[in-house]
Protein backbone atom coordinates (compact mmCIF):
# COMPACT_ATOMS: atom_id res chain seq x y z
CA UNK A 1 0.00 0.00 0.00
CA UNK A 2 1.42 3.38 -0.99
CA UNK A 3 2.23 5.59 1.99
CA UNK A 4 1.02 9.16 2.05
CA UNK A 5 4.02 11.46 1.55
CA UNK A 6 2.40 14.17 3.69
CA UNK A 7 2.29 17.90 3.02
CA UNK A 8 5.20 19.50 1.19
CA UNK A 9 7.77 21.24 3.39
CA UNK A 10 7.32 24.94 4.05
CA UNK A 11 9.90 26.91 2.10
CA UNK A 12 12.18 29.58 3.55
CA UNK A 13 11.34 33.23 2.96
CA UNK A 14 13.46 34.56 0.11
CA UNK A 15 13.32 38.31 -0.62
CA UNK A 16 14.88 37.64 -4.02
CA UNK A 17 11.60 36.03 -5.12
CA UNK A 18 9.08 37.83 -2.87
CA UNK A 19 10.24 40.76 -0.76
CA UNK A 20 6.79 41.71 0.56
CA UNK A 21 5.94 41.41 4.24
CA UNK A 22 2.46 41.74 5.77
CA UNK A 23 2.08 43.50 9.11
CA UNK A 24 0.12 41.15 11.39
CA UNK A 25 0.19 43.02 14.70
CA UNK A 26 1.33 46.25 16.35
CA UNK A 27 2.06 46.25 20.09
CA UNK A 28 2.85 49.12 22.44
CA UNK A 29 5.96 48.39 24.50
CA UNK A 30 6.35 51.81 26.17
CA UNK A 31 4.89 55.28 25.60
CA UNK A 32 7.19 55.78 22.57
CA UNK A 33 8.17 52.25 21.50
CA UNK A 34 6.13 49.86 19.37
CA UNK A 35 6.71 46.32 18.13
CA UNK A 36 5.63 45.47 14.57
CA UNK A 37 5.03 41.81 13.76
CA UNK A 38 5.36 40.62 10.15
CA UNK A 39 4.56 37.52 8.16
CA UNK A 40 5.29 36.56 4.53
CA UNK A 41 2.54 36.85 1.92
CA UNK A 42 2.42 33.04 1.68
CA UNK A 43 3.50 30.38 4.20
CA UNK A 44 7.27 30.66 4.63
CA UNK A 45 9.83 30.39 7.39
CA UNK A 46 12.13 33.23 8.44
CA UNK A 47 15.66 31.90 8.82
CA UNK A 48 17.92 34.23 10.76
CA UNK A 49 20.41 34.35 13.61
CA UNK A 50 19.55 36.31 16.75
CA UNK A 51 21.08 39.77 16.47
CA UNK A 52 20.59 40.14 12.72
CA UNK A 53 18.54 42.89 11.04
CA UNK A 54 16.24 43.50 8.10
CA UNK A 55 16.17 46.57 5.87
CA UNK A 56 12.74 48.05 5.15
CA UNK A 57 11.84 49.88 1.95
CA UNK A 58 9.25 52.51 2.85
CA UNK A 59 7.30 55.08 0.76
CA UNK A 60 7.60 58.29 2.77
CA UNK A 61 6.93 61.81 1.49
CA UNK A 62 6.98 60.76 -2.15
CA UNK A 63 10.36 59.06 -1.79
CA UNK A 64 11.56 55.55 -1.11
CA UNK A 65 13.57 55.41 2.11
CA UNK A 66 15.57 52.40 3.28
CA UNK A 67 16.04 51.87 6.99
CA UNK A 68 17.43 48.89 8.89
CA UNK A 69 16.00 47.53 12.13
CA UNK A 70 17.21 44.66 14.24
CA UNK A 71 14.89 41.69 14.55
CA UNK A 72 13.62 41.52 18.13
CA UNK A 73 11.78 38.19 17.92
CA UNK A 74 13.16 34.74 18.66
CA UNK A 75 14.99 32.92 15.89
CA UNK A 76 13.36 29.75 17.20
CA UNK A 77 9.91 30.99 16.10
CA UNK A 78 10.32 31.23 12.32
CA UNK A 79 6.70 31.83 11.28
CA UNK A 80 6.73 35.48 12.36
CA UNK A 81 9.35 38.22 12.49
CA UNK A 82 9.19 41.38 14.59
CA UNK A 83 11.02 44.68 14.89
CA UNK A 84 10.76 47.07 17.82
CA UNK A 85 10.97 50.77 17.00
CA UNK A 86 11.40 53.83 19.21
CA UNK A 87 9.65 56.97 18.03
CA UNK A 88 12.45 59.48 17.45
CA UNK A 89 11.47 63.17 17.51
CA UNK A 90 12.06 64.44 13.99
CA UNK A 91 12.90 60.97 12.68
CA UNK A 92 10.99 60.47 9.40
CA UNK A 93 11.01 56.67 9.44
CA UNK A 94 10.20 55.90 13.07
CA UNK A 95 7.39 58.47 13.09
CA UNK A 96 5.96 57.11 9.83
CA UNK A 97 5.95 53.58 11.21
CA UNK A 98 4.29 54.66 14.47
CA UNK A 99 1.67 56.82 12.77
CA UNK A 100 0.88 54.79 9.65
CA UNK A 101 1.77 51.11 9.71
CA UNK A 102 -1.14 48.95 10.85
CA UNK A 103 -2.15 45.27 10.63
CA UNK A 104 -2.83 44.25 7.05
CA UNK A 105 -0.44 46.78 5.53
CA UNK A 106 2.33 45.55 3.24
CA UNK A 107 5.92 46.72 3.01
CA UNK A 108 9.03 45.54 1.21
CA UNK A 109 12.14 44.28 2.96
CA UNK A 110 15.49 42.58 2.42
CA UNK A 111 17.50 40.41 4.79
CA UNK A 112 17.99 39.15 7.39
CA UNK A 113 21.63 40.22 7.44
CA UNK A 114 24.31 41.07 9.97
CA UNK A 115 27.20 39.64 11.93
CA UNK A 116 26.29 40.78 15.45
CA UNK A 117 25.26 37.34 16.65
CA UNK A 118 26.60 34.90 19.24
CA UNK A 119 26.55 31.97 16.82
CA UNK A 120 26.19 28.40 18.00
CA UNK A 121 28.07 26.69 20.81
CA UNK A 122 28.27 23.08 21.93
CA UNK A 123 28.80 23.99 25.59
CA UNK A 124 27.08 26.63 27.78
CA UNK A 125 28.75 30.05 27.76
CA UNK A 126 28.83 33.06 30.06
CA UNK A 127 27.43 36.22 28.48
CA UNK A 128 27.11 39.84 29.55
CA UNK A 129 24.54 41.80 27.54
CA UNK A 130 24.75 45.60 27.84
CA UNK A 131 22.07 47.64 26.08
CA UNK A 132 21.00 51.25 26.06
CA UNK A 133 17.59 52.50 24.96
CA UNK A 134 16.36 50.92 21.73
CA UNK A 135 19.63 48.97 21.49
CA UNK A 136 17.88 46.32 23.57
CA UNK A 137 16.40 44.65 20.46
CA UNK A 138 19.24 42.38 19.22
CA UNK A 139 20.05 41.28 22.76
CA UNK A 140 16.37 40.56 23.38
CA UNK A 141 16.32 38.36 20.28
CA UNK A 142 19.33 36.47 21.64
CA UNK A 143 17.71 36.10 25.08
CA UNK A 144 14.39 34.93 23.65
CA UNK A 145 16.16 32.44 21.39
CA UNK A 146 18.25 31.01 24.24
CA UNK A 147 15.09 30.57 26.32
CA UNK A 148 13.03 29.00 23.53
CA UNK A 149 15.77 26.50 22.74
CA UNK A 150 16.44 25.70 26.39
CA UNK A 151 20.11 26.60 25.99
CA UNK A 152 21.83 26.62 29.37
CA UNK A 153 23.85 29.80 28.96
CA UNK A 154 24.68 31.98 31.97
CA UNK A 155 23.47 35.46 30.97
CA UNK A 156 23.62 38.76 32.81
CA UNK A 157 21.47 41.33 31.00
CA UNK A 158 22.02 45.00 31.91
CA UNK A 159 19.71 47.52 30.28
CA UNK A 160 20.09 51.30 30.60
CA UNK A 161 17.11 53.62 30.15
CA UNK A 162 16.20 57.21 30.94
CA UNK A 163 13.49 56.31 33.48
CA UNK A 164 11.67 53.11 34.55
CA UNK A 165 8.82 54.05 32.18
CA UNK A 166 11.29 53.87 29.28
CA UNK A 167 12.44 50.29 29.92
CA UNK A 168 11.57 48.21 26.86
CA UNK A 169 10.52 44.57 27.52
CA UNK A 170 10.69 45.18 31.28
CA UNK A 171 8.00 42.69 32.31
CA UNK A 172 9.15 39.99 29.91
CA UNK A 173 12.77 40.26 30.99
CA UNK A 174 11.82 40.09 34.66
CA UNK A 175 9.60 37.07 33.96
CA UNK A 176 12.45 35.25 32.22
CA UNK A 177 14.48 35.32 35.43
CA UNK A 178 12.27 32.73 37.11
CA UNK A 179 13.39 29.60 38.97
CA UNK A 180 15.61 27.25 36.99
CA UNK A 181 16.72 29.92 34.51
CA UNK A 182 20.27 31.22 34.35
CA UNK A 183 19.34 34.77 33.46
CA UNK A 184 19.95 37.76 35.72
CA UNK A 185 18.54 41.16 34.74
CA UNK A 186 19.52 44.60 36.02
CA UNK A 187 17.85 47.83 34.93
CA UNK A 188 19.82 51.07 35.18
CA UNK A 189 17.88 54.34 34.96
CA UNK A 190 19.28 57.87 34.81
CA UNK A 191 16.29 59.08 36.83
CA UNK A 192 13.28 57.51 38.54
CA UNK A 193 10.62 59.57 36.77
CA UNK A 194 7.19 58.97 38.25
CA UNK A 195 8.15 55.64 39.87
CA UNK A 196 8.79 56.81 43.43
CA UNK A 197 9.59 53.31 44.75
CA UNK A 198 12.14 52.40 42.07
CA UNK A 199 14.41 49.68 43.49
CA UNK A 200 16.83 49.33 40.59
CA UNK A 201 20.12 51.09 39.87
CA UNK A 202 20.06 54.85 39.33
CA UNK A 203 22.59 56.92 37.39
CA UNK A 204 24.73 56.08 34.38
CA UNK A 205 26.28 52.69 33.81
CA UNK A 206 29.91 52.72 34.93
CA UNK A 207 32.67 50.25 35.70
CA UNK A 208 32.06 50.32 39.49
CA UNK A 209 28.33 49.80 38.95
CA UNK A 210 29.00 46.93 36.55
CA UNK A 211 31.22 45.34 39.20
CA UNK A 212 28.28 45.36 41.61
CA UNK A 213 25.87 43.89 39.05
CA UNK A 214 28.20 41.24 37.62
CA UNK A 215 31.31 40.76 39.80
CA UNK A 216 32.56 38.11 37.34
CA UNK A 217 32.19 40.34 34.25
CA UNK A 218 35.87 39.86 33.39
CA UNK A 219 35.08 36.19 32.68
CA UNK A 220 32.15 36.87 30.37
CA UNK A 221 31.67 37.41 26.65
CA UNK A 222 30.28 40.91 26.24
CA UNK A 223 27.70 42.04 23.67
CA UNK A 224 26.86 45.76 23.54
CA UNK A 225 24.24 47.71 21.59
CA UNK A 226 22.82 51.18 22.04
CA UNK A 227 23.28 54.80 20.98
CA UNK A 228 26.77 55.69 19.79
CA UNK A 229 27.85 57.55 22.96
CA UNK A 230 26.63 54.66 25.11
CA UNK A 231 28.68 52.10 23.17
CA UNK A 232 31.76 54.34 23.12
CA UNK A 233 31.55 54.90 26.85
CA UNK A 234 31.11 51.19 27.62
CA UNK A 235 34.04 50.29 25.42
CA UNK A 236 36.19 52.96 27.04
CA UNK A 237 35.54 51.90 30.64
CA UNK A 238 35.96 48.19 29.83
CA UNK A 239 39.27 48.85 28.10
CA UNK A 240 40.34 51.05 30.98
CA UNK A 241 39.39 48.31 33.42
CA UNK A 242 41.60 45.73 31.71
CA UNK A 243 38.86 43.68 30.06
CA UNK A 244 40.01 41.30 27.32
CA UNK A 245 38.57 43.11 24.27
CA UNK A 246 38.92 39.94 22.23
CA UNK A 247 35.69 38.91 23.96
CA UNK A 248 33.97 42.25 23.31
CA UNK A 249 31.32 42.56 20.58
CA UNK A 250 29.26 45.60 19.65
CA UNK A 251 26.80 46.38 16.90
CA UNK A 252 29.11 47.85 14.29
CA UNK A 253 26.70 50.43 12.94
CA UNK A 254 23.70 52.39 14.05
CA UNK A 255 20.29 51.72 12.54
CA UNK A 256 18.38 54.66 13.95
CA UNK A 257 18.36 58.35 13.08
CA UNK A 258 21.22 58.97 15.54
CA UNK A 259 21.19 62.75 15.55
CA UNK A 260 17.53 62.84 16.48
CA UNK A 261 17.98 60.08 19.04
CA UNK A 262 20.64 62.05 20.87
CA UNK A 263 18.39 65.08 20.89
CA UNK A 264 15.70 62.88 22.45
CA UNK A 265 18.06 62.05 25.31
CA UNK A 266 18.82 58.37 24.90
CA UNK A 267 20.81 56.95 27.86
CA UNK A 268 24.59 56.97 27.86
CA UNK A 269 27.26 55.67 30.20
CA UNK A 270 30.12 57.21 32.14
CA UNK A 271 33.48 57.55 30.39
CA UNK A 272 35.81 60.18 29.01
CA UNK A 273 34.51 61.73 25.75
CA UNK A 274 36.03 60.33 22.56
CA UNK A 275 36.74 62.83 19.75
CA UNK A 276 35.21 62.11 16.33
CA UNK A 277 37.37 60.58 13.63
CA UNK A 278 38.75 63.12 11.14
CA UNK A 279 37.05 63.39 7.77
CA UNK A 280 39.22 62.71 4.73
CA UNK A 281 40.28 65.79 2.76
CA UNK A 282 39.14 65.73 -0.86
CA UNK A 283 41.01 67.92 -3.28
CA UNK A 284 38.65 69.61 -5.76
CA UNK A 285 41.32 69.30 -8.49
CA UNK A 286 41.32 65.49 -8.43
CA UNK A 287 38.76 62.80 -9.12
CA UNK A 288 35.44 62.58 -10.93
CA UNK A 289 32.52 65.01 -11.00
CA UNK A 290 29.53 63.68 -9.02
CA UNK A 291 26.11 65.32 -9.37
CA UNK A 292 23.08 64.62 -7.16
CA UNK A 293 20.24 65.24 -9.61
CA UNK A 294 17.41 66.01 -7.18
CA UNK A 295 19.28 68.39 -4.90
CA UNK A 296 21.55 69.84 -7.59
CA UNK A 297 24.61 69.35 -5.39
CA UNK A 298 27.94 68.66 -7.08
CA UNK A 299 31.20 67.42 -5.58
CA UNK A 300 34.41 65.68 -6.55
CA UNK A 301 35.21 62.07 -5.68
CA UNK A 302 38.65 60.47 -6.12
CA UNK A 303 38.62 57.05 -7.79
CA UNK A 304 39.79 55.35 -4.58
CA UNK A 305 37.10 56.85 -2.31
CA UNK A 306 33.52 55.72 -1.69
CA UNK A 307 30.86 58.15 -2.88
CA UNK A 308 29.35 58.51 0.61
CA UNK A 309 32.74 59.41 2.09
CA UNK A 310 33.41 62.01 -0.58
CA UNK A 311 29.94 63.51 -0.10
CA UNK A 312 30.55 63.74 3.65
CA UNK A 313 33.91 65.42 3.07
CA UNK A 314 32.10 67.98 0.90
CA UNK A 315 29.58 68.64 3.72
CA UNK A 316 26.80 66.87 1.84
CA UNK A 317 24.73 64.65 4.11
CA UNK A 318 24.04 61.13 2.84
CA UNK A 319 22.06 58.69 5.02
CA UNK A 320 24.33 55.76 5.82
CA UNK A 321 24.55 53.23 8.64
CA UNK A 322 27.00 50.42 8.04
CA UNK A 323 29.47 52.06 5.60
CA UNK A 324 30.29 48.66 4.11
CA UNK A 325 27.46 47.68 1.80
CA UNK A 326 25.50 45.63 4.30
CA UNK A 327 22.36 47.47 5.38
CA UNK A 328 21.10 49.13 2.18
CA UNK A 329 20.35 52.49 3.81
CA UNK A 330 22.26 54.47 1.14
CA UNK A 331 20.73 52.69 -1.85
CA UNK A 332 20.07 55.03 -4.77
CA UNK A 333 19.66 55.14 -8.56
CA UNK A 334 22.65 55.70 -10.83
CA UNK A 335 21.40 57.81 -13.76
CA UNK A 336 24.63 57.94 -15.73
CA UNK A 337 28.25 56.89 -15.38
CA UNK A 338 29.92 53.78 -14.02
CA UNK A 339 31.08 52.65 -10.59
CA UNK A 340 32.95 49.80 -8.96
CA UNK A 341 30.76 48.44 -6.14
CA UNK A 342 31.90 45.91 -3.53
CA UNK A 343 28.92 45.18 -1.27
CA UNK A 344 28.27 42.57 1.41
CA UNK A 345 24.61 41.75 0.79
CA UNK A 346 22.80 45.07 1.15
CA UNK A 347 21.57 45.11 -2.44
CA UNK A 348 19.92 42.44 -4.57
CA UNK A 349 20.95 41.37 -8.05
CA UNK A 350 17.74 42.57 -9.64
CA UNK A 351 18.25 46.00 -8.02
CA UNK A 352 21.75 46.17 -9.48
CA UNK A 353 20.26 45.22 -12.86
CA UNK A 354 17.83 48.14 -12.43
CA UNK A 355 20.73 50.56 -11.96
CA UNK A 356 20.72 50.91 -8.18
CA UNK A 357 23.97 51.32 -6.24
CA UNK A 358 25.09 51.65 -2.62
CA UNK A 359 26.88 54.94 -2.06
CA UNK A 360 28.91 53.65 0.89
CA UNK A 361 30.75 50.99 -1.11
CA UNK A 362 30.72 52.38 -4.66
CA UNK A 363 33.77 54.09 -6.14
CA UNK A 364 33.47 56.10 -9.35
CA UNK A 365 35.15 55.03 -12.58
CA UNK A 366 33.71 58.01 -14.50
CA UNK A 367 31.75 61.22 -13.93
CA UNK A 368 28.37 60.37 -12.38
CA UNK A 369 24.81 61.62 -12.13
CA UNK A 370 22.99 60.09 -9.15
CA UNK A 371 19.27 60.33 -8.39
CA UNK A 372 19.47 61.94 -4.97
Amino acid sequence: MQQDAGPPPVRDWDPETDDTLVCRAVRDETHDVKTFVFAPTSPCLFRFKPGQFITLELPIGGETIHRSYTVSSSAARPHRLSITVKRVPGGPVSNWLHDNLKPGDRIRAVGPLGEFTPGEAEAPRKFLFLSGGSGVTPLMSMTRTFDDLGEDHDVVFVHAARTPADIVFRRELDALTGPGRRLRVAHVCEGIGAEAHWAGFTGRLSLPMLGLIAPDFMEREVYVCGPGPFMKAVRAFLEGGGFDMGRYHQESFNFEEMTAELAAGEPTAQAMPIPPAPIADVSPSQGFRIEFAKTGKVFTCPPDMALADAASAADIRVPTSCSRGLCGTCKTKLISGTVEMNHTGGIRKREIDQGLILLCCSRPTSDLVVER
